[in-house]
């Protein structure tokens, strides 16, 4: 299904302005969690956490889950298609990578975040917790750094489904002469 001009630029401008998003809230995610490993005041500490446990819930994963959903509506709408190139097969894979690994780490996120609100110790078994939230953001960020360097470049190359010849369109319907 082709969709038209009008509607394939909106589909285009959601999938770009979630994608944009979803990075920059990451960097901003990234700021918070090395606040929170070398902060040495608690205020600071916790107030980091749990303001990256609500930047997590309320703009990182709905940005994420944004962002799949309107690429894979761009892709299908348009003649790049969800397989027919390496570059947007590529970016679906590091994208469905992202949200996986999103989607499980929210669980130290919230873990800290809790940990943080409530008043609760921010003891050496937490340590490496919090080291693991930078790695993680540090990493999600060249995964969608790199993502978005495919969108803008877009390498050439088809995959074996984009090396296919495109079925002949159906032929039109025959009209039958009429004898007057």
């Amino acid at each position: 299904m082709t969709m038209s001009p009008g509607l394939r630029r909106l589909a285009l401008t959601a999938h770009v302005t979630t994608s944009v998003g979803w990075l920059g809230a990451v960097a901003a995610f990234l700021a918070l969690a090395v606040a929170g490993l070398a902060g040495e005041a608690s205020a600071t500490v916790r107030g980091a956490y749990v303001a990256a446990d609500v930047l997590t819930w309320a703009v990182i994963v709905p940005l994420c889950l944004a962002s799949l959903l309107t690429g894979v509506v761009q892709s299908l709408g348009t003649p790049w298609g969800l397989v027919r190139h390496w570059w947007v097969l590529v970016k679906l894979v590091l994208t469905v990578a992202a949200t996986g690994l999103l989607l499980l780490h929210t669980q130290p996120i919230s873990h800290l975040g809790d940990v943080a609100a409530t008043g609760g110790p921010f003891g050496a078994d937490l340590g490496g917790m919090r080291l693991q939230l930078v790695v993680d953001a540090a990493a999600a960020l060249l995964v969608l750094l790199g993502a978005t360097a495919l969108a803008v470049v877009k390498p050439r190359g088809r995959t074996g489904l984009g090396r296919r010849p495109a079925p002949p369109p159906p032929a039109p319907p025959r009209r039958s002469a009429s004898v007057v």
